[in-house]
């Protein structure tokens, strides 16, 4: 019985969390843009955004990724015996691995977050946006692997994944020229 209750809360968590990556890469964007931006507009835009990034990434976007992982081990504890046993199921890891990848996406995020306290802008709002769309993909990767388990054909996980990240990836490209012809 307990088990559906850490699942829930572990799942609120992982929305939660993802939520605040994907909006505080947005207010990374915003922030960036408005560091070229002249004068009384950049100091107010800059200092707003400041703000604004600072609640999210502090009170919103970390809490959720701890919980998520308190959660989320709870849930391995839980359900040792089933998925860990010594023939493990394939799924499992893989999909361990891209959770790994998702906690270093995080705390790329948390350099990016302590550079633009600073004022470094190190990254355009372009790559910004590129870099934004890795969460997505690895969310896609984890709910496909944690839904559909070892029924998922590999070869067509991994083109489906490989498809959407081009299809992103094109969408970002399109937009970019939509707003360069806009200037």
């Amino acid at each position: 019985m307990a088990y559906y209750y850490v699942k829930a809360l572990h799942i609120i968590f992982i929305v939660t969390w993802f939520a605040g990556m994907f909006y505080i890469v947005r207010l990374f964007i915003y922030n960036t843009e408005a560091n070229e931006k002249e004068g009384l507009e950049k100091e107010i835009l800059q200092k707003q955004f400041n703000i604004m990034i600072k609640r999210l990434w502090l009170g919103i976007t970390w809490p959720s990724a701890i919980l998520t992982l308190i959660f989320g081990a709870w849930i391995v504890y839980l359900t040792w015996s089933m998925y860990f046993t010594p023939v493990t199921q394939n799924w499992i890891l893989i999909k361990l691995g891209f959770v790994v990848a998702l906690y270093a996406y995080h705390f790329t995020l948390q350099k990016m977050y302590s550079e633009q306290a600073k004022g470094i802008f190190r990254y355009s709002s372009n790559q910004l946006r590129v870099w934004n769309e890795v969460a997505t993909i690895l969310l896609i990767a984890i709910i496909m692997l944690a839904t559909v388990k070892e029924s998922m054909s590999w070869v067509w996980g991994v083109i489906g994944l490989l498809l959407f990240s081009a299809a992103l990836m094109s969408g970002i490209k399109i937009y970019k020229i939509s707003r360069d012809r806009k200037k």
